[in-house]
């Protein structure tokens, strides 16, 4: 039996370390581990619980704006703010906005490297490249000279002996089935994937002010209208807008979506493979009648169970007896015991690093081995992110959900249960980012609509002043970010933030084993999965990456006594 070690793949709250044990040419058994402590909870304690957004919305510079919204929607749940629909709107479109954004560069530019080889791309016939392209989508960019153009560049790249971002990677791995042609066409896309995902987030620039870190406020969003005004949301920027979230939708239904079921096409085998746990947790999002209309939300919230697509449990973040972070493998401390679990409310960040100084040979998973809590639903680990909410809304019969999914099935010719694999999780983000997409005009519509009847309303002043708030109250903020269902409790004392935690998407997906020795998703995901070269295991990068664990710097292979093995430069 032979361990590996990656270590780091870089994420949300810091770096990511994966251990695993394989056997005969397989995954027999997995360790995640986060390297990195967060502490955002202990920096907000005793702050004004109004600028809590602008430091949590810090926890992450790739996920911009996710933490800011979860965090000015705990403030109002605990001080029983209604914002006006204006700012709901405004909301969605960032939120869409972003969740566009994360999902094409995490496909390009994150993933699709784990299932393209770039080099073979050199072997391409740009002719058949061309057919290929037209084939399978109107997507103007399809021209013979085109790929001609990107083949040359990539050939001037390897004559240089400079890839840069493509510099390192396993090419020529028995794990990369696409033809030639297919390759160059990903790399042309890649590309020009790279152009489009700076122009999109500009919404959030009309909105928030900037990208990254957009502003955002208690009780609205921080922006007047003024049709007429030029420091102001004026017709000027709100036509381009309506430009940005076109392109976008051209960009996704003539490339993201194509692209992706083109290489699908290739690993239907990975259907089967990395499926991991059988429950999935969705918050749910976009609301359509106010934050609190869970009914109105186009991402509907619920939990599926075994697999069991029949059946919505329903979740309440504000019960203690649902979600609750324990400690037995992590580095914190309790005041109730390693083996017991707090619900957020009563939660606590006492640091506890009991682990080996790296660099070392191999984490103690028999003791604690992360930085991560590890979060569970009524005792079980879940699954969050796009293959939770495509399933939830799949299952709750949602006609928009179940049209997208089934055409993707149908074209591939493979049956629902392909959902639960790699290829799935990677097969949902695409068509989620479709969905939103459509839904992104929506919003747009509704708020032009209600400018035009007189509605300039963008937040309220209710509850501004602190005299007026109680002198203690509870609130929880959810949200679903582009990685899966996020979620901020605070706790206001005396005016000031007494507790205030967080439970991120990576924490739910990447925690090590709870005291009962459940595994959570990372873990759990990668039994099974095949590893042709244990010294080049980049069919376990393809099932982590399938979950977008967010920036990859570097990734640093070793063996089982901590020797260099390799080094690749995912981004």
């Amino acid at each position: 039996m032979k361990r590996i070690v990656v270590d780091p793949i870089t994420r949300i709250e810091g770096h990511l370390r994966v251990e695993v044990e394989v056997k005969d040419g397989k995954i027999t058994d997995a360790y995640s581990s986060g390297t990195m402590v967060r502490g955002i909870e202990i920096i907000l304690k005793g702050r004004d619980p109004r600028d809590a957004w602008a430091f949590t919305e810090r926890v992450c510079g790739v996920c911009t704006t996710v933490h800011a919204l979860a965090s000015v929607r705990t403030v109002e749940n605990a001080l029983k703010i209604t914002v006006p629909p204006n700012a709901d709107l405004v909301r969605n479109l960032m939120f869409c906005t972003q969740m566009m954004q994360d999902h094409v560069v995490h496909f390009y530019h994150l993933h699709a490297l784990d299932w393209v080889d770039v080099v073979s791309a050199l072997k391409a016939d740009p002719a058949n490249t061309s057919a290929l392209a037209q084939s399978i989508s109107s997507w103007p960019k399809s021209s013979v000279g085109y790929f001609k153009d990107i083949q040359a560049r990539i050939q001037k790249f390897v004559n240089s002996g400079q890839l840069g971002i493509f510099a390192n990677g396993y090419w020529g791995h028995p794990a990369y089935k696409l033809p030639p042609e297919a390759n160059l066409m990903a790399v042309a896309h890649y590309l020009e994937a790279l152009a489009w995902q700076k122009e999109i987030v500009k919404i959030h620039t009309i909105f928030g002010g900037k990208n990254p870190h957009p502003n955002y406020l208690v009780g609205g969003v921080p922006l007047s209208v003024n049709i007429n005004g030029d420091n102001a949301l004026n017709s000027e920027r709100l036509a381009y807008v309506k430009l940005l979230l076109d392109e976008a939708k051209t960009f996704i239904d003539q490339v993201y979506i194509p692209d992706l079921l083109a290489v699908a096409s290739f690993y239907k085998n990975w259907g089967a493979i990395g499926g991991g746990l059988e429950n999935y947790l969705v918050y749910g999002d976009l609301p359509t009648n106010g934050y609190g209309d869970v009914s109105s939300y186009k991402f509907p919230r619920g939990i599926i169970l075994g697999r069991d697509l029949s059946k919505i449990h329903e979740v309440d973040a504000t019960d203690p007896d649902q979600i609750k972070e324990y400690i037995a493998h992590s580095y914190y401390k309790y005041d109730t015991g390693d083996d017991s679990g707090k619900h957020p409310w009563d939660g606590e960040t006492n640091l506890n690093y009991t682990g080996p100084k790296p660099p070392y040979d191999q984490l103690n998973v028999e003791g604690k081995y992360s930085w991560l809590k590890t979060p569970r639903w009524k005792g079980n680990p879940m699954e969050v992110g796009p293959l939770s909410r495509m399933l939830v809304g799949y299952a709750s019969g949602r006609e928009d959900f179940k049209e997208v999914v089934n055409a993707a099935l149908a074209k591939l010719n493979v049956p629902v249960t392909a959902l639960f694999s790699t290829l799935g999780r990677t097969a949902a983000r695409g068509l989620e980012t479709q969905l939103v997409s459509n839904w992104a005009q929506e919003f747009y519509d509704s708020l032009i609509t209600n400018i035009k009847n007189g509605d300039t309303r963008m937040h309220t002043d209710y509850h501004w002043d602190p005299e007026t708030w109680p002198k203690e109250a509870k609130g929880v903020g959810m949200t679903e970010a582009p990685r899966g269902s996020l979620a901020h409790w605070i706790h206001i004392k005396d005016k000031a933030i007494e507790n205030y935690q967080l439970v991120v998407p990576s924490t739910w997906n990447g925690s090590p084993r709870d005291a009962k020795g459940q595994r959570s998703a990372y873990e759990a995901s990668l039994i099974g999965t095949p590893v042709a070269n244990p010294e080049e295991p980049l069919e376990l990068l393809r099932t982590i990456h399938s979950f977008d664990p967010c920036i990859a710097c570097a990734v640093h292979v070793y063996d089982e006594k901590g020797s260099y093995v390799h080094q690749i430069q995912t981004f």
